[in-house]
């Protein structure tokens, strides 16, 4: 992997291939998610996003901490109209709206919005230790940056309920069974499965990750009969790209794929 980091602050960017790894780095705040890390994370991400050359991003944080949620502190300084349409709701918006693949590597702690941020990803690695939560209510507050509307459709209605009313968490485990988790690494092993996870992504034509992100999307979001309509506009699309000609014609001549980014 070739490292490099993305300056001085929480963050942390290295490449492997076609994959970015984006850790949180900020221990002071156990990777809070202060006004400035998640207006760089968003501001990095929007970039990489804009990249060519990057078919997966994978989002870490650290082995004791994947993110804590916001700064606690400075919402004491917001007002509601800030909070309901100010910057940090903008970012999370453009967050949700990212059209790369996107793997979140969690290990240790992942609460308030680090869960929601785990959530807006499209593929979710564990450390067996991982912990989630939505712990708001504690404070007064609910989720709000899309848990109550990203949990339940996760691991339905009576779980999330039970973990947004009473603070419960999920151990890694218990969240891969409930269906916040694609995948348990073994003790040690979770950002490389996540990174293996995210460059078997990448492997593949990211014109049909694309749309097949925006298809299962739509399963959330429209009636059956409106998402098997998006399905059915992707599948066209996808089927007059050269990439879909040449997996076709791979298949039938019983041979490996020869993707036009691996010949440039």
């Amino acid at each position: 992997m070739t490292g490099a980091g993305a300056g001085d602050g929480p963050l942390r960017l290295q490449r492997r291939g076609a994959v970015a790894l984006v850790r949180l780095d900020d221990p002071a705040t156990r990777n809070a998610l202060t006004d400035e890390l998640l207006g760089e994370l968003a501001e990095l991400l929007l970039a990489l996003d804009d990249d060519p050359s990057v078919d997966c991003i994978a989002i870490a944080g650290s082995e004791r901490v994947f993110a804590s949620g916001a700064d606690v502190r400075a919402l004491l300084w917001r007002t509601p109209q800030q909070l309901y349409d100010g910057d940090r709701s903008r970012r999370w918006e453009q967050l949700r709206a990212l059209r790369t693949p996107t793997v979140a590597a969690v290990s240790g702690f992942c609460l308030g919005g680090g869960c929601e941020l785990a959530m807006t990803c499209d593929v979710v690695v564990a450390a067996p230790g991982a912990r989630f939560g939505l712990p708001e209510t504690q404070l007064g507050l609910i989720p709000g940056a899309g848990g109550t509307q990203l949990l339940p459709r996760a691991i339905g209605k009576a779980k999330a309920m039970d973990m947004i009313l009473t603070g419960r968490l999920l151990d890694a485990r218990e969240a891969e069974r409930a269906g916040l988790v694609s995948r348990v690494a073994e003790e040690g092993g979770w950002l490389e499965l996540a990174l293996e996870v995210a460059a078997a992504i990448a492997a593949r034509p990211a014109i049909a990750q694309r749309l097949a992100r925006e298809a299962v999307a739509a399963a959330f979001e429209v009636g059956l009969r409106a998402g098997v309509g998006v399905e059915r506009r992707a599948f066209a699309i996808a089927f007059g790209t050269e990439e879909a000609r040449e997996g076709l014609t791979a298949f039938v001549e019983k041979r490996p794929p020869r993707w036009v980014a691996e010949e440039t």
